[in-house]
């Protein structure tokens, strides 16, 4: 049986561990599935799981069972994310989960085979730092343990979850994954959410808060944006590249938008192979107007504009790096200022009522 809602694990290896495997080739265990045991996790946080009690193993089983998991659950135990129990079913991936049962983790959790040089614990974030980016202490100690993971650097984005002691973070690539606040165990997994008894999909306050978390990163004068021409009625964040056809299909759009009250901000996120250079060369232009211009260009006539010779900056790479938080899976990503990610077609009626502009 698949699991409703979640993901399976299936990235890690790739994206995280096998970048390791390069760098340290004589490792096996690196590239393993098997969690090891952590010999020195300080005892002196209260907050992480410890044991699991029958009335909690019997609670997570009822739950669990009535939110649709058929699969046989052979054994609850605390699980290396904290806060969390690790619920292992038959020939599928374990589950994580909270005690109370509402945010629950698909995934096999990778020991980090770097050397722990931070081995304090961490202090562990509150509900109102969810979404929000971790702090500078935090990230320093997190990418100090994970010395051994290349692609890891101080450009990679971590937000605080719902779960304390569980960061959400992202390749620059936008490819997400989830780690304990330690770095010392890391899945492709993400938090879903029971709800009323039943899965609901991912925690979309999360996704929302950290969404806009990185919108208000982003350096507003490399934004190409084209206003509302009738009173602001929504504003919108849109990841876009100039070869990507359904990009050019919504930028015909951008016109009738901005009548009905839309605020479109384009944020350069270039995935084709040649986009970067032709995407620098409209960013170059001297003007709001002029890149306006260029970039009109390139969506709705295929040409474009090459960078003046005077210009030796790169306006496009601080904002796209910026926007690996969001996690864009694909172009145009479309946002509402709130951080909601519209996840239909934008020629459907479905994305003006979206939008609140029908």
């Amino acid at each position: 049986m698949t699991l409703p809602v979640l993901k399976s694990a299936s990235l890690i290896s790739v994206i995280l561990l096998a970048t390791t495997a390069c760098a340290q080739p004589s490792s096996a265990d690196a590239n393993s599935n098997n969690v090891v045991s952590q010999s020195n996790q300080s005892t002196q946080n209260s907050q992480t799981v410890k044991e699991v009690s029958t009335t909690v193993d019997e609670r997570l089983r009822q739950l669990l069972t009535q939110a649709g998991i058929k699969t046989q659950i052979t054994s609850i135990v605390p699980s290396k994310l904290p806060n969390m129990y690790q619920v292992n079913l038959a020939g599928q991936l374990p589950l994580h989960i909270t005690e109370d049962g509402r945010y629950v983790i698909q995934g096999e959790l990778q020991k980090n085979p770097s050397e722990r040089v931070v081995t304090k614990t961490p202090v562990r974030s509150t509900s109102a730092q969810l979404g929000k980016p971790v702090s500078a202490s935090t990230k320093s100690d997190i990418l100090a343990n994970m010395s051994a993971l290349k692609n890891m650097s101080a450009k990679t984005p971590f937000f605080y979850t719902a779960v304390p002691g569980v960061i959400w973070g992202a390749t620059l690539e936008g490819v997400p994954f989830l780690l304990s606040d330690d770095g010392q165990y890391i899945t492709d997994g993400e938090i879903s959410v029971i709800e009323n008894g039943q899965f609901v999909g991912l925690d979309e306050e999360f996704e929302a808060l950290k969404n806009q978390s990185v919108f208000e990163t982003l350096d507003k004068s490399q934004l190409i944006t084209y206003p509302a021409t009738s009173p602001e009625r929504a504003v919108i964040y849109v990841a876009d590249d100039v070869n990507c056809p359904y990009c050019r299909r919504l930028h015909q759009q951008v016109p009738a938008l901005n009548a009905k009250g839309v605020t479109v901000n384009v944020i350069g996120y270039p995935i084709y192979e040649a986009s970067p250079k032709q995407m620098r060369g409209i960013w170059c232009q001297a003007t709001e107007d002029s890149r306006r211009q260029a970039f009109d260009k390139a969506m709705l006539q295929g040409e474009m504009t090459p960078a003046p010779a005077s210009c030796n900056t790169d306006h496009v790479t601080p904002n796209r790096e910026k926007a690996a938080g969001l996690a864009v899976m694909a172009t145009p990503a479309i946002y509402r200022e709130d951080g909601v990610l519209y996840q239909a077609s934008f020629e459907s009626p479905e994305f003006l009522e979206f939008l609140g502009v029908e």
